[in-house]
């Protein structure tokens, strides 16, 4: 399966990355220099939205791990939205879930996009 990462912009600031297929040792640089040319632009909120990813392990694991260091230290956030299955469970026993998840503000337009 083919991974994809498409931009959009948020609104009321920030980007949305949208994962799509398999993030692993492979894909993983993808999504590293996605998040890199963001950041490098003065991106400093990221949502991703996994709702078209199908499969992470702990490369996948990293590459989110460190995004997320990588904004936080310019004071800004790095959190995942949409994942189901498989994904899901390997947020859920990471940990990660709980300290990337998206809790969008019931006013932002974004939280309807991206939900």
């Amino acid at each position: 399966m083919t991974f994809t990462v498409t931009y959009a912009d948020r609104q009321g600031g920030g980007a949305c990355l949208r994962l799509a297929g398999e993030l692993d040792l492979s894909t993983a640089p993808e999504l590293n220099a996605a998040i890199d040319r963001l950041v490098d632009g003065g991106e400093r909120q990221l949502l991703v939205d996994l709702t078209e990813l199908v499969f992470c392990d702990s490369t996948g694991i990293a590459a989110f791990v460190r995004g997320d260091n990588r904004v936080a230290a310019d004071g800004g956030w790095l959190r995942v939205t949409g994942a189901s299955g498989r994904v899901d469970r390997v947020l859920q026993v990471t940990g990660l879930a709980d300290v990337l998840r998206y809790e969008p503000d019931p006013a932002d337009p974004a939280a309807q996009a991206a939900g």
